[in-house]
């Protein structure tokens, strides 16, 4: 009896897993066992049990219908969430001469893969131009502000003479986007920004940065933080407070490995709510090619966050080869 009342439950079950004809089948063969049962054990309540067989399987069929249908609609989402993605973080070659790069991008929202966090990278007769970044705020609003500020990027990159003209160009196009699609609540929209510009010959690279935590450069073993003297504005907040933009030079001679990533690194937490030590963890880094720093951040970001990551997270990874390499 007890064995009888448990067949209803198998349909409902399936329902969660299986399509629809394999939950109707299920429930065609409980409704069978239930009324051989009734032959070897009369008095079982057969015809209310078989009812309930009936109903519990149309119900199930139904919702299987229901959750398939569901699916379907969250796979072509994600399938034009990546297609949007792809037009901000298009892909980009490995190498630039005696420059090498490597990217990775880990967006918060893993359902949509698609978050506000940006990088660009370009060849121009000025040098190696790349461009990371972050917009306040995530998904689609935050995707539409970071397309146009690296569409943006990819024509001034050419086009500008030096960085502090290619960083006014991206504050135009922010403001103009922010103009034609306003942010819903009182908090302007807003985005950071780090400009750096490798030459094709010489030792040293500009950095210009917008509000963005300051890149990492690994040389000789040592770690050096890339602090800017002088802070510039972010993007979209130049008409406030001013657009007076600071350039600063460093050092960058073959073999140092340079780190640029968003906030969502330095930020990651452990479940005792500690940040990620990235200059501690850049500093135990063996001298690696950009893939195989990229990888190593990646799988020790996951582990010391297990899993949860609260913010989208975007690095480049930057090595000066030998030329003769």
């Amino acid at each position: 009896m007890a064995f009888s009342r448990l067949l209803p439950a198998a349909p409902a079950l399936a329902a969660a897993m299986w399509p629809v004809l394999p939950t109707v089948l299920l429930g065609t063969v409980c409704l069978f066992l239930m009324i051989g049962l009734s032959i070897v054990f009369p008095g079982l309540g057969t015809w209310w049990t078989a009812a309930g067989i009936i109903a519990v399987t149309v119900a199930a069929a139904y919702g299987s219908h229901v959750r398939l249908q569901r699916e379907r609609t969250l796979f072509h989402v994600r399938l034009v969430a990546e297609a949007a993605q792809q037009v901000v973080l298009s892909p980009m070659p490995r190498r630039f001469a005696s420059v090498e790069i490597e990217s990775l991008y880990l967006a918060a929202a893993a359902e949509a893969r698609i978050g506000g966090d940006f990088y660009e990278v370009v060849d121009t007769r000025h040098g190696v131009r790349l461009l990371i970044g972050d917009v306040r705020g995530k998904g689609l609003p935050a995707v539409g502000a970071a397309a146009a500020i690296v569409n943006a990027f990819r024509e001034a990159a050419y086009g500008e003479a030096d960085l502090v003209s290619v960083a006014r160009r991206l504050d135009a196009s922010c403001t103009r986007y922010n103009a034609a699609f306003p942010p819903e609540g009182p908090v302007e929209r807003f985005a950071t920004a780090l400009l750096v510009e490798i030459p094709h010959t010489g030792r040293r690279i500009e950095i210009l940065n917008c509000g963005h935590p300051p890149p990492l450069l690994l040389s000789c073993g040592e770690v050096r933080v890339l602090e800017s003297t002088t802070p510039s504005p972010l993007l979209n907040l130049a008409e406030l407070i001013g657009d007076h933009y600071s350039v600063d030079t460093f050092d960058f001679t073959p073999g140092d490995l340079l780190l640029l990533y968003t906030d969502g690194v330095a930020e990651a937490r452990a479940h005792d709510g500690e940040f990620f030590p990235l200059a501690a963890w850049m500093c135990q880094q063996p001298p690696a090619p950009p893939h195989e720093l990229l990888t190593a951040l990646h799988r020790d970001l996951l582990r010391y966050s297990r899993g949860r990551l609260d913010d989208d997270i975007a690095a480049l990874a930057v090595r000066l080869s030998d030329p003769m390499e």
